[in-house]
């Protein structure tokens, strides 16, 4: 069976809902250009362990429906809160990865902490990762020109490079795993292109210090510091200084991609932080 939440606009978005119904909710929301799939290991482990777990395909990701108009961060948290009300959660954990990181910013911004029990930022994108002068530590626009670039000409290639700095392949004693390259080119491939070059400029360019103002929740804020695709000063270091409720957790030498290279350890650490 497959499952569908209808947002306010009519956009079909997937999701998967696993363990027991009446657990508390972890929501976890992906990074670009994944699907839900990228949290299949974290879901397992904490349905296994009484929650309900649950993940959905962003729009124009995945088997969500792919979309022309509306590949923003205004909207990706908007449907989230779609998610979350058609479900009927409560109490919720929200957890963000990278991009999902700004999504679930920004629903606190937009939607309030109502449903929300905690918040967890893993590798994320917030406060801002445009270099301006407001933010000199932030990334050159030609940074992301160049993902814009790689995407359009050759989608498949461009992902499968991309897994060498996001999973830190490129450096001295990395274990280069081959189906986790292909995974995310899988998963990578399942959305669409027109919404996977707008949702470059909504983690790129979207602004969350107004929103990260406003988390009045226990929030974590994990984050490698060997992070080559957001880097830690212009992320993490950055949010805890706003977020008055933050505990900030960082591996050293970590990769962007730590929920899958070091999964065990980011899953205990999840849970200490859950249950703390």
């Amino acid at each position: 069976m497959r499952n569908f939440v209808t947002t306010r606009d009519g956009t079909r978005l997937f999701y998967k809902d696993w363990g027991p119904r009446d657990g508390q909710p972890i929501v976890f929301s992906h990074g670009w250009p994944l699907s839900a799939d990228a949290w299949d290991a974290q879901m397992v482990y904490f349905a296994d362990r009484g929650f309900r777990t649950i993940a959905h395909d962003r729009r124009s990701h995945g088997r969500s429906d792919q979309v022309w108009d509306n590949n923003n961060m205004d909207q990706y948290a908007d449907d989230l809160a779609d998610v979350i009300a058609a479900l009927d959660l409560h109490d919720v954990i929200l957890v963000g990865h990278s991009t999902g990181g700004g999504e679930v910013t920004r629903y606190v911004g937009r939607h309030g902490t109502s449903r929300v029990a905690k918040l967890a930022l893993i590798g994320a994108v917030p406060p801002l990762m445009l270099k301006t002068e407001a933010n000199p530590g932030g990334l050159p626009i030609d940074v992301f020109d160049g993902i814009r670039k790689g995407t359009f000409d050759n989608r498949s290639q461009f992902f499968k490079d991309l897994t060498i700095p996001f999973y830190g392949y490129n450096r001295a004693g990395a274990v280069m795993s081959e189906g986790i390259r292909d995974d995310f080119v899988r998963q990578g491939m399942m959305g669409g292109l027109k919404g996977q070059l707008d949702s470059i400029r909504a983690f790129s360019e979207s602004d969350f210090h107004a929103d990260l103002a406003k988390v009045d929740v226990p929030t974590l804020v994990l984050h490698g510091d060997d992070d080559q695709i957001v880097p830690i000063g212009a992320s993490a270091l950055s949010t805890v200084k706003i977020v008055t409720q933050a505990v900030l957790i960082v591996y050293e030498g970590a990769d962007h991609g730590l929920t899958v290279t070091h999964q065990d350890r980011f899953n205990a650490d999840l849970l200490d932080f859950i249950n703390g």
